[in-house]
């Protein structure tokens, strides 16, 4: 949990400063900004990926696609979308939210391995979609956004989930890309 030893989320130093190590370390912890190495080898992150990639495979069979053209792949604007959007989301989401929420007892309390503080930051997730996306598609992002939670929950960081989420948003926007915001 975060590195606290009373009431007071910053401890005075003795010379009465605040120390900013410990806004730092606050910080860090609360964002969920550990560093966690190996997490590629989870078994929860690679079978997260290979359900990507099924879905992705699956999903052009289902629904008409429109490819994003190789210009608009090499644009600020997918940048954006698949790299700078996750990190702002998974920092916001995963880091704030479900971080702040995880640290009382029932956003631990969970079922099915997921928590209640998963649960609850991913509905918030699901709705943050909603301006930009049609209502199904801002629905259907509660499943990644679980699985996103679950990698959050057993990493202790954001790391895991970020890496998930640019993989989620590169598959989603070169398939649906010429249709969307991108």
């Amino acid at each position: 949990m975060l590195p606290r030893s009373s009431g007071n989320l910053l401890e005075p130093r003795r010379d009465g400063r605040t120390s900013m190590t410990s806004v730092a370390a606050v910080l860090h912890e609360l964002l969920g900004r550990k560093p966690v190495t190996g997490f590629y080898r989870s078994p929860v992150f690679l079978s997260s990926l290979v359900v990507g990639v099924v879905f992705f495979g699956v999903f052009p069979l289902l629904v008409a696609v429109q490819p994003l053209p190789w210009p608009r792949i090499v644009s600020v604007a997918f940048f954006m979308a698949v790299v700078w959007q996750p990190v702002v989301e998974e920092l916001l989401f995963r880091g704030c939210l479900q971080g702040v929420l995880v640290r009382h007892a029932w956003g631990r309390r969970s079922a099915i391995g997921i928590s209640l503080a998963n649960l609850v930051t991913s509905i918030v997730f699901s709705g943050a979609h909603i301006p930009t996306h049609s209502l199904l598609w801002a629905l259907l992002t509660l499943f990644p956004s679980l699985i996103f939670g679950i990698l959050r929950d057993r990493s202790g960081s954001v790391f895991p989930s970020l890496a998930l989420h640019v993989f989620y948003n590169i598959g989603y926007f070169l398939m649906a890309g010429g249709s969307s915001a991108v």
